[in-house]
This record gives C-alpha cells, structure tokens and sequence, in this order.
C-alpha cells in the first residue's frame, strides 16, 4: 500500500466542502479524519469511504467492493472504494462523503470496546 502525495492534496481538495479534514499516515496509506472520526482511507491511490447498511448499497450499485488490502479473501468490509465519476463530481463526492462521516459516527467505537 502506498499513497502518491499528489493524490492525497488531490483527494483532500475533493473534500474541502466538508470542512479541515486530517490525514494520518498508516500502513503505507492514510486515514482522513473530520473532527477525529475517520472516515475514509487511501491506499494505493484509490478512496475508500466508511459503509453500512444505509450506505453499501450505493457502491454495491456503482459496482464497487470492499477494501482488500492483500489481494486475497480477507476483506475490510466497512469500507468500500469511491467510485472515480463520484470523486471528479463536485456535488456527488459531497453527498457521498457525508454519508460516509454518518457512518462513522454510527459505527461502534472500538475504544469502548477496548474499554469493556
């Protein structure tokens, strides 16, 4: 995994309606936080914003999977891949990025799991 920092400022420009988004580096990728919450990653140039139930359904449409960060069965199925024509629209990113930081803040925190 890696992310081309030309793609990053590219992504972050996207999404600048949303508001000061925060980029992590991780594994060789990048977390995007709005007000600490993360809700998208990049990982070898390509987006992937946070799903669930209300959401996954609009990028099982678009044709778009999982993330799959080795190649092989192992998915991570609370974040599929934005489609490109969704990520060039201006109003389309917007409403697919807020839906996604919605099913961030939805998602159960793995800090209170932690905790208990």
């Amino acid at each position: 995994m890696s992310v081309d920092e030309s793609y990053l400022v590219y992504v972050q420009d996207q999404l600048s309606s949303l508001g000061p988004t925060t980029v992590r580096k991780m594994f060789g990728g990048a977390g995007l936080y709005l007000k600490g919450t993360i809700f998208a990653i990049i990982a070898d140039d390509a987006l992937y914003f946070k799903v669930d139930d209300a959401n996954r359904p609009d990028y099982e449409a678009a044709g778009q999977g999982p993330f799959n960060p080795y190649g092989g069965k192992s998915t991570m199925s609370s974040y599929y891949e934005v489609p490109i024509e969704v990520l060039e629209d201006d109003e389309k990113i917007r409403e697919w990025a807020d839906k996604a930081v919605e099913a961030a803040i939805r998602a159960p925190s793995t800090k209170a799991k932690k905790r208990q």
